[in-house]
């Protein structure tokens, strides 16, 4: 009979070891598989799932339309061989929806199919995976899209942020232009009155000479 020994390093140390394996894993990210056939759903989302991804599957676009309500996915892997909706048809209607803002679509083609690639491509697709695919290699895809996606958005999130400064000072500036012409044209009004007071006391001495 086989037994399993237990450690013999101090448990703090094993913490420790165990906290720093972990660190070490790729970040979880989130997916949308969207695929009619079965089989190819079971096993894509196996795999993935090996990889660190939390894997939702949807067996057509009308499905995953109604997975994502209420979900937030980093990706969303769409098989190009749909029928009830088309593959096309599934990424606008997610698009549209706004289910799915900050998502990564990625279409799966075939090898030769150059047609579809490029179809996809021009609907608004981020890129695409040829089967049969090597996982290793559409993992390192995956998580570069969604690391370029990432970047993108803080650009944007940004100059955002850098526009709403600019406007604040915008208007700060012509809150300060708008009282400087205030306390110029009441500087004008003061100098109009001392010069009106002034002729007035001179029209008072002539008199009284």
């Amino acid at each position: 009979m086989q037994f399993f020994r237990s450690s013999s390093r101090p448990r703090a140390e094993r913490d420790d070891r165990s906290v720093h394996a972990a660190a070490r894993l790729p970040r979880r990210r989130s997916l949308l598989l969207v695929d009619e056939d079965a089989t190819a759903r079971a096993v894509i989302a196996r795999r993935l799932a090996h990889l660190h991804y939390d894997v939702v599957v949807a067996e057509d676009g009308f499905n995953a339309l109604n997975r994502l309500v209420g979900r937030t996915v980093d990706i969303v892997l769409i098989d190009m061989g749909l029928h009830k909706l088309s593959a096309i048809a599934t990424m606008k209607k997610i698009r549209a929806a706004g289910v799915a803002e900050n998502a990564c679509f990625i279409m799966i083609t075939g090898t030769q199919d150059s047609a579809a690639i490029v179809e996809a491509l021009k609907a608004g697709a981020d890129d695409h995976v040829a089967k049969p695919f090597d996982f290793d290699v559409l993992d390192t895809r995956l998580r570069h899209l969604c690391e370029r996606a990432e970047e993108l958005g803080a650009l944007a999130r940004h100059n955002a942020e850098l526009d709403a400064r600019i406007a604040r000072r915008a208007v700060e500036l012509g809150e300060t232009r708008d009282a400087l012409r205030e306390m110029q044209a009441d500087r004008a009004m003061l100098v109009s009155s001392i010069q009106a007071l002034h002729d007035e006391i001179a029209r008072l001495s002539a008199t009284r000479n």
